[in-house]
């Protein structure tokens, strides 16, 4: 059992990490990123839960599943008109 927690909060302490070291430094929130990867190595699980907290930037909620809306005809869609 022990062994099994070890390794979520392993997994979860990477995954935190390289989510921090892939985001670009424009869209981290509250901290520099330099700080945020330095307390997520130093104070992993906890440095993990701020960082998915305050520092991750927001997504964007895309349209729906799939990031599409509904589905517009091209007479109704002012951009494809815009185009025309």
């Amino acid at each position: 059992m022990r062994l099994w927690v070890t390794l979520i909060v392993l997994a979860f302490t990477f995954y935190s990490f390289f989510d921090c070291a892939r985001t670009p430094q424009e869209e981290v929130r509250k901290l520099p990123k330099w700080a945020w990867l330095l307390l997520i190595f130093l104070f992993s699980t906890l440095g993990s839960i701020l960082w998915f907290v305050i520092g991750r930037p927001k997504r964007n909620p895309g349209k729906g599943r799939g990031g599409r809306g509904r589905i517009i005809p091209p007479d109704d869609d002012p951009d494809f008109l815009r185009k025309l």
